[in-house]
């Protein structure tokens, strides 16, 4: 039987997803491609795109450090319930713990991260059965971690926008000399 596609019966799809960010790693990315630090990524188009018409089960930005932006943080909970956690070092530990957590209550993880210390939990989530996708910026991603997902979504510039400064210098004042 041929359908043309507006013949197609429709779909419904029933997948609940854990989007884990690991921030550092992928603002260090996007800093070190544009050049610029006050580049960031835009959230409200890249989840959609992620979800892809899934639901979301739950959002968790793992940042190293106490200075987290408290725009960031309310801007995640408000638009989707996420949350961020700060981390002593790095986010590694703290988002292969949430992941393993999280394995039986979802059915996709999506990591966004580039970093190939994510291989071993990727292994590991697949043989739970959990579908695992990468999101992050190919030219930083190592190529190990793009192989092992399920599936790879390329963060590009469509993705990020840049603040702009928010004081003009202050315009320099030459030294008066007394006499």
């Amino acid at each position: 039987m041929n359908y043309s596609n507006q013949d197609l019966p429709s779909v419904t799809i029933n997948q609940s997803v854990a989007i884990l960010v690991d921030g550092n790693n992928i603002e260090r990315s996007i800093h070190d491609i544009t050049g610029d630090p006050q580049t960031m990524l835009n959230f409200d188009t890249l989840i959609p795109k992620l979800l892809d018409n899934r639901g979301l089960n739950r959002l968790v930005y793992f940042r190293e450090g106490k200075q987290i932006s408290s725009k960031l943080r309310e801007r995640l909970h408000s638009r989707y319930h996420g949350s961020v956690r700060p981390c002593h070092k790095s986010a590694d530990i703290p988002i292969t713990i949430k992941a393993t957590q999280l394995a039986s209550k979802v059915d996709t993880i999506i990591i966004m991260s580039g970093d190939s210390d994510y291989y071993e939990l990727v292994q590991h989530l697949k043989s739970e059965g959990v579908r695992v996708e990468i999101a992050a910026l190919r030219r930083t991603t190592a190529a190990c971690l793009i192989d092992a997902a399920d599936h790879f979504h390329d963060i590009g510039a469509d993705d990020w926008f840049t603040l702009a400064n928010r004081r003009p210098p202050a315009p320099r004042v030459a030294a008066v000399q007394e006499s």
